[in-house]
């Protein structure tokens, strides 16, 4: 006799929460636009660099086939910071061999290495809100906008539920294949469905209320991303020029007898940090005077001009030649409802 389905006791479930109490509860279910701020960033920064060091190297190492290519970019600063710590210590380790003389000298050199290192990858990157901010300001357009991925992995095992991880990328990570859709309103929470595009048309010099305002600046967005890319990246590199530049100057040595890392000794450490200002303040006045005669002594500031000049000339080419009216000539104005004639 075949029973109903509902009278078997020991029914199958299909249901992947049922066994699930200890399921991992995300952030976000589905792909979110996220605000651009330093507390969101710097949140966005350690969770991407913690998992650098051991999410994703565990993944990779055990074949998992949910490792991709983001993560093998974001595994990148491991053998940054590892290489630039080595580069560190190479200079300075080997220093208690030397005669007390001769370790006065290369500590001297080491520890304005050490610096020449940090502030080489602090104003490559902080630099390049020298482009994207002043854009932002004149444009509308964030370059920078962060947003949360939401990817949905393969199962590595028959009891595997908890199969959902998040990514941090860009809106305009892509120049072709920008994530317009996080650009659109929600109209469920009282937004218009183009608000953001009609301020950037609105900065753009387009118009106001216009009937397309998506399709109508898509094109110059686009325009701005590969321009302020390239400023990046010149820019970033004069400016990291200049923080070695700034690591090597004489008023350093004051600090470097001073320093101390021992925050719970709060009088000493805060000595040290005041000392650290004046050093920093007294080194960037060194590096614009210079030393010595002819091309050395104004080599500082030809190295602070030009890293200056790059983030001006690469805000004022990123938006002359997109921020401008719409010709008169056009046949048909976006902004009527009538053909020129």
């Amino acid at each position: 006799m075949i029973l109903p389905i509902n009278n078997i006791k020991n029914s199958i479930n299909f249901s992947a929460d049922s066994n699930n109490k200890n399921k991992k509860t995300l952030e976000y279910d589905h792909d979110t636009l996220l605000s651009n701020n330093p507390v969101t960033n710097l949140r966005i920064g350690m969770d991407k660099l913690t998992n650098a060091f051991t999410l994703y190297p565990a993944k990779g190492l055990k074949g998992s086939r949910n490792a991709n290519f983001y993560e093998f970019l974001t595994m990148g600063t491991v053998p940054y910071l590892i290489g630039s710590a080595t580069l560190m210590a190479v200079f300075n380790l080997a220093n208690k061999y030397f005669s007390a003389f001769d370790r006065a000298q290369a500590s001297k050199i080491g520890q304005k290495m050490a610096l020449g290192v940090l502030f080489y990858g602090i104003l490559k990157n902080a630099s390049k809100q020298l482009i994207s901010r002043p854009v932002n300001m004149l444009t509308g357009v964030d370059t920078d906008r962060p947003y949360a991925k939401v990817i949905y992995e393969l199962p590595d095992n028959i009891n595997d539920t908890d199969i959902t991880s998040i990514e941090y990328h860009k809106v305009f990570e892509s120049v072709e294949f920008p994530r317009w859709d996080l650009l659109y309103g929600d109209e469920t929470k009282g937004q218009k469905r183009n608000f953001r595009y009609d301020k950037i048309a609105k900065k753009l010099n387009m118009g106001e209320n216009l009937n397309d305002s998506d399709q109508e600046t898509k094109p110059r967005i686009k325009e701005i991303i590969v321009k302020s890319n390239l400023a990046k990246s010149i820019s970033s590199y004069m400016w990291a020029a200049t923080g070695v530049a700034l690591a090597f100057q004489k008023p350093w040595e004051e600090y470097f007898n001073a320093m101390t890392f021992k925050f719970w000794k709060t009088q000493e450490f805060g000595k040290s940090l005041k000392i650290f200002g004046k050093s920093f303040v007294r080194s960037a006045k060194a590096l614009y005077k210079g030393e010595g005669s002819g091309i050395t002594k104004h080599a500082g500031k030809i190295l602070l001009g030009a890293a200056a000049l790059s983030s001006v000339l690469g805000v004022v080419n990123t938006v002359a030649g997109v921020k401008k009216a719409p010709k008169s000539t056009d046949i048909i104005q976006p902004n009527e409802k009538h053909v020129v004639n």
